[in-house]
């Protein structure tokens, strides 16, 4: 999660800060990050190659995910995105998991209850009404990420599978570049945050997740991921010399907690339900 949120930030403030387009910077985040995890994959000892534990469906995720999250951060605000990406994720990825007989116990329910209200304490004060078309895009990127978590949960070998998702997305990403390329605008400072993002916050922080998933139900690796914003919050005050209020202490107290029952509450008996 602390690397989603360093990837929030980097994308966040190349787009706004630099004079970056959004496809040069999704191209640059995806083949940087095949690289790194191509390398990583590589070096090791044993395990899966890249190209075989790697899907084409979930790398059309993968891209369809990061594409459509630099398109829409371009025009909405920090907390309108935020609050659409990941509701649409948290429904992406539950609805799956009952879908697949997955029940929620009541503490869980609880749990996610708070985690939701918590996030929209957070992101309220921002939220405005967001334009149509940034809205939907980023509605398309959470509804990837959902599907994309879900494919990795049955991943054998995570890191391979994240390297070989991201090698086959080079394609789709090279595609939009070159579809894109009248419009084309790249700079030092755009470039360097894309690669920071491509190479650390997406490629080994997804090889990460990907591994933590096998451990996670549905319902669970949703909920987690409602702690991205409250990192980048926190990162924000850190790093941007952003105020700290009590708004955001409760929001993220609130949004902990939820995720605490969730997870914790995952392994209790049928009859402590």
């Amino acid at each position: 999660m602390i690397a989603f949120a360093s990837n929030s930030l980097l994308c966040r403030f190349a787009l706004r800060e630099t004079r970056i387009d959004p496809a040069s910077f999704t191209a640059i985040r995806i083949v940087s990050g095949a690289l790194v995890l191509w390398l990583i994959v590589r070096l090791r000892a044993g395990g899966t190659s890249a190209t075989r534990a790697g899907s084409w469906r979930s790398a059309l995720a993968l891209f369809g995910y990061a594409a459509a999250f630099s398109f829409a951060y371009t025009s909405l605000s920090a907390g309108t995105g935020a609050l659409l990406l990941f509701g649409a994720v948290q429904a992406t990825m539950i609805l799956w998991g009952l879908g697949q007989g997955e029940a929620l116990r009541r503490l869980q329910v609880v749990g996610l209850l708070l985690a939701i209200c918590g996030l929209v304490v957070l992101v309220f004060p921002g939220l405005a009404a967001p334009p149509l078309v940034p809205s939907i895009l980023m509605l398309v990127a959470g509804i990837a990420w959902g599907i994309y978590s879900l494919r990795g949960k049955g991943a054998a070998d995570p890191i391979a599978a994240t390297a070989g998702n991201f090698l086959f997305a080079v394609p789709f990403a090279t595609a939009l570049g070159a579809v894109l390329l009248p419009w084309a605008r790249i700079d030092l400072a755009g470039a360097v945050y894309a690669l920071l993002s491509g190479a650390l916050a997406s490629g080994v922080g997804y090889a990460i997740w990907y591994t933590a998933l096998r451990g996670l139900k549905a319902a669970s690796a949703a909920t987690v991921q409602l702690s991205v914003p409250v990192l980048t919050a926190v990162a924000g005050v850190l790093l941007l010399g952003e105020a700290l209020t009590l708004r955001s202490i409760l929001a993220s107290a609130a949004i902990l907690g939820g995720i605490t029952l969730v997870v914790r509450s995952r392994d209790r008996a049928p009859s402590e339900r």
